[in-house]
This record gives structure tokens, sequence and C-alpha cells, in this order.
């Protein structure tokens, strides 16, 4: 088999057959089970960024992570502690807003929605200090999951800044993550997924 043989043979999208899909097909399926490491390179990023705070994002992560866990919380929602700040590299105005991008196939609408928000929730905690309305979460009083995400804020992320606290490792996380990751159920692909995994 040629270098070309395992690849499509369209240049455009119209031109596609069942065979150039089967072929995309399969290098997708391999691709996606590599996403729980790919998404933990990425989080181990977060090493040695202090930011100024007392511990490093990593260390942050781990300990809400952990704080979640030791509560009794769904792996689900265990893995979105870990990684809600993960977007913190890429999306210094927005980092909320990566972590949830990449939890949304695979996680509640709840859990998604904490995600997504908890950057706004957690302002309550710090947002006067950068002359900044700490209330903005206010915005969002009425919203089916204004009190879980205050909670997670509350009992998880403002809280996770302590050197002396004994966090899980990463190691201990990863076999959540891939486990969270290789079941999408927010995707559109979340059929075709399924179906490749029953084959």
């Amino acid at each position: 088999m040629t270098e070309h043989q395992d690849r499509a043979q369209f240049t455009a999208m119209t031109e596609g057959t069942q065979q150039d899909w089967n072929i995309i097909g399969g290098h997708f399926r391999d691709f996606a089970k590599d996403l729980p490491s790919r998404v933990l390179t990425h989080l181990k990023l977060l090493e040695g960024d202090f930011g100024g705070f007392p511990v490093d994002r990593l260390e942050h992560s781990l300990q809400t992570a952990t704080r979640a866990h030791r509560d009794g919380r769904d792996e689900a929602y265990v893995v979105m502690a870990l990684l809600h700040d993960i977007g913190d590299t890429l999306g210094t105005f927005n980092h909320p807003e990566i972590g949830a991008a990449m939890l949304r196939p695979f996680v509640s609408e709840e859990v998604h929605w904490i995600a997504n928000t908890h950057g706004v929730f957690q302002g309550y905690y710090f947002f006067h200090y950068l002359g900044m309305d700490r209330d903005l979460r206010e915005n969002y009083r009425g919203h089916a999951h204004f009190e879980a995400c205050a909670e997670f804020c509350e009992k998880y992320d403002q809280s996770a800044f302590d050197p002396a606290y004994e966090s899980a490792p990463l190691s201990f996380f990863e076999p959540m993550v891939g486990r969270v990751f290789s079941r999408p159920i927010n995707s559109v692909y979340a059929k075709a997924a399924a179906e490749a995994k029953a084959a």
C-alpha cells in the first residue's frame, strides 16, 4: 500500500465517496481514542505557571478536582473541576469558554454550564479588588444552574489555592479523564462514535 492509498482521494468534499469516508472515519476513530492523552498533555502546560497565585495553575486544578472528588461528586463533575481552567494558556480573556467547549460533548448541560460560567461566579471573590462588579453573577440569578455554579466556586474553586493541601496526583485523575472523554453524549458525532465502538 502506498502512502496515499490510506488517504481520501477527493480534492473537494463534493467529490467524496463512501470509500473516502471509510478511510477518514477509521483515522478519526484512532485519533479520537487519543483525546484524553492530548487533553492531559495540554493540562500539564499549567504546571509552573503561578500568575502571582500561591500555587501554580496545575496545582489549583488538582486541588479543585480533589476537593470535588472527596466530596463525592461523580466523575464527569470531577473531570470538569480538573479541567475548568485548562483554557488559561490560550484564552487569557475567556478561559472558561475554552474548557467548557472541550467538555461539552461529554458532560451534562449543568456541568457544561458551570464550566462555561464559573469565571463570572468566581469573580464574586475578587472582582471588587480589580475595580469590577463582584455581583456580575447576579445577571444569571434565576437560571436553573445558578446555585450549582455558585456552589462549585464556593466549595471547590475559590478554596483551592492552599500550598499545604494534599491533592491527589494527576495520575489519579487520568483514568477518569479517559472514561469521560471516551463517551460523547452531546455531539453530532455521538451516534457514529457509539456505533464504531460497538463494531
